[in-house]
């Protein structure tokens, strides 16, 4: 079952975004508190989603089993919105269950629904697993295009400079 994350569920999330961080070989990266994720996701203006996989636990109850964060961006070129994937993640014990592909097809399905005209993602390359599902989804990578990213100091310079 995929449905929309509300409050209660941002100790899981979080949890679960510490456990792509360690799998992604990048456990000290992840310092996201459940104060910041509570404001990105339901603060008064929210510009950030979430959705929860869950599958029945041991005892009947639903257990969360994986999650995906999201945003808008914008294409200029089709003068639409779309989304940007930044995580998605299923836990290790309820991989190959369809909880990842579900999450895919509802975020597809907001696209389409809305008019959307692309869903995006990044992988890294080492992930094969995950690069093969994504193909036999039909994705295509964006081979001509290198993401690039400013932060930390260079960011802080570039942002101190006056325009």
């Amino acid at each position: 079952m995929i449905r929309t994350a509300v409050p209660d569920d941002v100790p899981e999330i979080v949890a679960m975004i510490r456990e792509l961080a360690e799998y992604e070989k990048e456990p000290d990266a992840a310092v996201a508190t459940e104060d910041d994720l509570r404001t990105a996701l339901f603060g008064p203006d929210p510009k950030v989603f979430s959705h929860i996989a869950e599958a029945p636990g041991p005892d009947g109850t639903p257990a969360t089993v994986g999650f995906s964060v999201w945003f808008l961006n914008y294409s200029t070129w089709t003068g639409r919105h779309g989304i940007y994937l930044e995580d998605l993640y299923v836990r290790p014990h309820a991989r190959g269950g369809g909880h990842g592909l579900a999450l895919l097809r509802t975020l597809a399905r907001t696209c389409v629904e809305r008019g959307y005209t692309r869903l995006e993602w990044s992988v890294l390359d080492w992930n094969e697993p995950s690069i093969r599902f994504y193909e036999a989804l039909g994705s295509r990578p964006m081979s001509e295009w290198t993401v690039r990213r400013l932060d930390g100091e260079a960011l802080a310079s570039l942002g101190s400079q006056s325009p």
